[in-house]
Parts: C-alpha cells; sequence; structure tokens
C-alpha cells in the first residue's frame, strides 16, 4: 500500500511541475533559447555604454554593415582608430589596439550573439524596415560589457514577425537554409 501512495505522489509531483514549466512557457514567465545572457570575454574591454550610451555613438558608425549586408559585422580597427588616433591614446588598452592596427593586424573579438549554423538572419532587412538595433540586442547603450539580451530563439522571433505591425514573413525560407 505504501509503494503505491508514494508512486502515486511522484506521478502527480512530476505532473504538477510540467505543467507550472509549460504554464511558465506559455505564459512568457520563461523563455527557452539560446546563450540568453552569454558575454564572452573580449582580448580588450569595450564599453557600449561609454561608447553608444554616454558619447551616443550611433551603432551604425561602428557596425557600418549592418544596412546593407546580413552581417552587422565586427568593426574592423580603423574605425576605432578614426578617434582613437587623438582620443585616450595614454590607454594601454587603446596602445594595443594602435599596435595592432599599425601592424596590418586585427584584434580576436569574440562573437555575443549567437545562433545555430542552419539559421539565416539578415540585418539589413531589419534595419530597412525601420527595426532599433535594442529590439533585439536590447539597451547596449547601457552595457559595460555586451551580452546577449534576448533569446534569439525561434519562438522569439517568430512572436515579433507575427506582430501586424510587422508585416513580416513567417514562412520557413526567411530564416532557414
Amino acid at each position: 500500500m505504501g509503494k503505491k501512495i508514494v508512486g502515486a505522489l511522484v506521478v502527480l509531483g512530476v505532473l504538477g511541475g510540467l505543467s507550472a514549466f509549460v504554464y511558465a512557457l506559455t505564459n512568457n514567465k520563461m523563455e527557452l533559447g539560446y546563450n540568453k545572457g552569454y558575454a564572452p570575454d573580449q582580448p580588450i574591454p569595450f564599453s557600449h555604454e561609454l561608447h553608444a550610451g554616454q558619447y551616443q555613438i550611433n551603432c551604425k558608425y561602428c557596425h557600418s554593415n549592418a544596412g546593407q549586408s546580413r552581417h552587422a559585422t565586427v568593426p574592423s580597427l580603423n574605425i576605432c582608430m578614426n578617434c582613437h588616433m587623438v582620443v585616450k591614446t595614454d590607454s594601454p588598452w587603446i596602445q594595443q589596439i594602435s599596435e595592432a592596427y599599425n601592424k596590418g593586424e586585427s584584434v580576436a573579438w569574440q562573437k555575443v550573439h549567437l545562433l545555430p549554423d542552419h539559421v539565416k538572419f539578415n540585418h539589413s532587412a531589419h534595419i530597412l524596415a525601420g527595426k532599433e538595433c535594442q529590439t533585439c540586442h536590447g539597451p547596449v547603450e547601457q552595457m559595460p560589457v555586451v551580452y546577449q539580451w534576448s533569446s534569439l530563439s525561434m519562438g522569439w522571433c517568430v512572436n515579433c514577425h507575427r506582430q501586424p505591425e510587422n508585416n513580416a514573413p513567417v514562412n520557413c525560407g526567411t530564416c532557414h537554409y
């Protein structure tokens, strides 16, 4: 008799936990996705809070390909040096960037926003549609260390595409190879 009660309690516990999980997932209390909160260590500290926030440098100044290409791309060092030839030149970090620039080298920045290999994302299509970078990337201008703000899961993207004001395609080939 005792084993049946314990078994029933285990089944009820599992069903209760599963019900809570499904409720949280379907009522936007929880989000499953890829690498939400991911903030890799970068070879040189870079503050978006300082550059995009305090100095209000537009995202597309550094990520200049975002409006014309699928990829926003990591800025080349010549973009950094446009300012840092004269700004904060005594900083060891800026000196490291200067040295790499003068040698024709690059900095091995780590990618922050990760998508599965079978997913294609077109930055230019979203910018041409009038989307702000913060829609997907969050309040980057407040991030001393940039991190993946949204889940970038299929459900997260599709929910945005389904909004009537977005008039965005939801067919598989839009986002998948």
